[in-house]
């Protein structure tokens, strides 16, 4: 297929990618928004399109250009959280010709003297600031592409919150044009006016004595709001271990109670995605709530039990079951729906749950164990070992 559809990046300066001027000068039609094509200098025989409102509409007008030759104007790099990933949605790419520009996560590296491959790089433009959460730790050095001139505040408070108040920010407007003007500051003390338009860079510090949560599984308890049910801490590793999230894997959690298995799944990899079906609505508050404070809200949490709110979800990478055993078709319907390769896991603390997991093991093979914890606590002006019930837990890999 010939592409008709060429995405050209645009720097502060105006500045085109390279081969960006021969494939304006050929467009019949000019998308951008008003700044880049003010910007770009569209000629005369191209017609020049801002961006409709509300933006999604642009997919079927573009869709309707597809005889024409069309140029789309992004800012820097339009594949690193850019348009180009959500044109790849609605076009094959065999449609598509794409010219980068020096992306800001660059500019902003060169300006802060960063070793890029050793920086974390996320967007909160039109994404909750929450996000930040899961990606702090002593030392880390983070770029952010940000919504608005009130981005840094909102990240300067996530910070004081999460105990590293002491963080440098450093925010890097109009980067690479005439505009362009550095501000610093730290997160307990940010009061800077900024504007719209800019790159934030954080060079964390963590305050005295502050909270630490990895992202490998195993949180403790109190991280999580919870009613006294759910996955305890050890027994919560041991589960994602078996589930295995890697990059962009989807997760079905079933009885999804505070979410907590959801939570560190999303946690454990980048570009994962969790659907928890709780159908008890203060549950699904906690685990809604959980998700923000630790750094991931996009947990998807439906009002659904197993296994008749299992139609129509997309197809999971892993499942876990946590409730719902006994409830006839649960396990058969998961396991329909995984993919091949995929992993599923159920934990049984009961002897009916139980039994239905010996049934499972024996029809379907996988893995059988018992998990036992104890912590020692005060016994009398003593210490002992206080027993947390035995876990039954099977697991298997759909082949």
């Amino acid at each position: 297929m010939t592409s008709w559809l060429t995405l050209i990046g645009i720097g502060e300066d105006g500045a085109l990618a390279p081969g960006g001027r021969d494939a304006l000068d050929q467009a019949d039609l000019v998308f951008g928004g008003k700044r880049h094509l003010a910007l770009a200098n569209v000629p005369a025989g191209a017609e020049a399109k801002s961006w409709p409102s509300p933006f999604a509409d642009v997919y079927e007008d573009l869709k309707q250009q597809s005889g024409k030759k069309v140029a789309v104007l992004a800012s820097g790099d339009p594949m690193w959280f850019g348009i180009g990933a959500s044109l790849l949605r609605h076009f094959s790419a065999d449609e598509m010709r794409v010219l980068p520009s020096l992306s800001a996560f660059q500019l902003a590296a060169a300006r802060k003297g960063w070793s890029l491959q050793e920086t974390e790089c996320l967007s909160v433009h039109g994404r909750p600031v929450d996000l930040v959460r899961a990606a702090l730790y002593p030392g880390a050095r983070i770029l952010l592409l940000t919504s608005n001139s009130d981005t840094p505040r909102q990240v300067a408070d996530i910070l004081a919150d999460e105990g590293y108040g002491r963080t440098k920010l450093t925010v890097l407007e109009h980067l690479g044009g005439e505009k362009e003007r550095i501000v610093h500051g730290t997160a307990e003390d940010w009061s800077h006016a900024v504007v719209d338009l800019h790159t934030l860079a954080l060079d964390v510090v963590a305050d005295p004595n502050s909270r630490f949560r990895g992202r490998t599984a195993g949180l403790a308890d109190d991280a999580f709001r919870h009613d006294g049910k759910m996955t305890k801490q050890d027994i919560r590793a041991a589960t994602l271990a078996e589930l295995k999230p890697f990059p962009g894997a989807l997760l079905w959690d079933i009885g999804s109670g505070c979410g907590s298995v959801a939570i560190e799944w999303l946690r454990a990899a980048d570009r994962t995605q969790a659907i928890g079906l709780e159908p008890n609505a203060d549950r699904r508050q906690m685990a809604a709530d959980n998700a923000l404070a630790l750094g991931v809200p996009h947990l998807e949490l439906k009002d659904a039990s197993a296994p008749d709110g299992l139609a129509d979800l997309p197809e999971p990478d892993a499942v876990f079951i946590g409730g719902g055993l006994t409830t006839p078709g649960t396990v058969t319907g998961a396991m329909a729906a995984l993919k091949t390769g995929g992993q599923l896991v159920a934990n049984a603390v009961t002897l009916e749950s139980e039994a239905v997991l010996l049934e499972a093991y024996r029809t379907l093979g996988g893995a059988l164990k018992r998990l036992s914890v104890q912590k020692a606590s005060a016994v009398g002006g003593l210490t002992g070992w206080r027993p947390q019930m035995t876990v039954t837990q099977w697991s298997v890999t759909k082949s």
